[in-house]
């Protein structure tokens, strides 16, 4: 049985005041969390090691994105330089950057981290956002995470990018603004979606309540497929004033052939 004083704590989060509200709900979480551990000790949701719920080995198993890779949307390529489809298509990017392809093991961590409720893999995932920002020379001067519509929000019981954004923040010290968007249209599931309905899907689906700075913007998400979800946020944040925005996810989803450069396209 979980002790009265871990449970106590975390129903005490719930009533409190708005001053403060945050900082005990975290200890709260963590005292929690650390007696759930004692409960169910972590294993890893990929190989089920036990001692962590994303271990070290799987960890070093997500390696980069392939290069050379596109100079805005980092999608692989042969040589340096911007693919065929940046090139064509204007973007309110500056530019996407995506810690690895979306495939294993990365792939099964974030489907455990979104639609299973391992928050607690929202620590792991942050530090590899950290290093992708550190790899790749990106600075801002504030962190907004893409959001979800209240209905999903109410479905989930959290935002799984806004916590990435959170936890991101506090690692390299930039505040995070996690309401600045707002996500007004409940749009329809994207998957099998062609890009142009993708696009379609998104027109209109997010609004800033707020005038935004010319802020050097740091959007974070979980997985960009197309980047037509980057792209409406993006479009919006600048609406408002924003001074550039720069799309920063976990994964990067690629048909076979990019994931896999070296082999021949079938």
């Amino acid at each position: 049985m979980i002790p009265s004083e871990g449970i106590s704590l975390v129903m005490l989060t719930l009533g409190n005041t708005k001053r403060g509200q945050r900082g005990i709900r975290a200890r709260g979480m963590r005292i929690f969390n650390e007696l759930l551990d004692l409960i169910f000790p972590p294993h890893c949701v990929v190989c089920g090691a036990g001692g962590a719920w994303f271990c070290s080995a799987c960890q070093s198993a997500v390696v980069p994105l392939p290069e050379p890779g596109c100079s805005h949307c980092g999608r692989p390529l042969t040589r340096p330089g911007t693919c065929h489809r940046c090139q064509l298509e204007a973007s309110h990017l500056l530019s996407i950057t995506s810690c690895s392809a979306h495939r294993q093991p990365l792939r099964q961590v974030i489907h455990a981290y979104k639609y299973r409720g391992m928050r607690v893999l929202c620590e792991p995932l942050a530090d590899l956002l950290q290093v992708a920002m550190r790899a790749h020379q990106i600075t801002g001067d504030v962190i907004v995470p893409v959001p979800l519509h209240r209905a999903r929000m109410r479905e989930r019981g959290y935002n799984q990018s806004a916590l990435l954004a959170g936890a991101l923040g506090k690692r390299i010290n930039v505040p995070v603004i996690d309401d600045a968007l707002m996500r007004v249209k409940n749009t329809p599931a994207q998957v099998g979606l062609s890009r142009e309905q993708r696009r379609q899907n998104m027109s209109g689906a997010f609004r800033c309540g707020q005038v935004i700075p010319a802020w050097d913007i740091v959007l974070v998400d979980d997985v960009c497929t197309t980047g037509a979800t980057l792209e409406a946020c993006a479009e919006e944040l600048l609406r408002v004033g924003a001074g550039s925005v720069h799309a920063l996810t976990l994964a990067r989803a690629l048909c076979r052939y990019q994931a896999e450069p070296n082999r021949r396209m079938v």
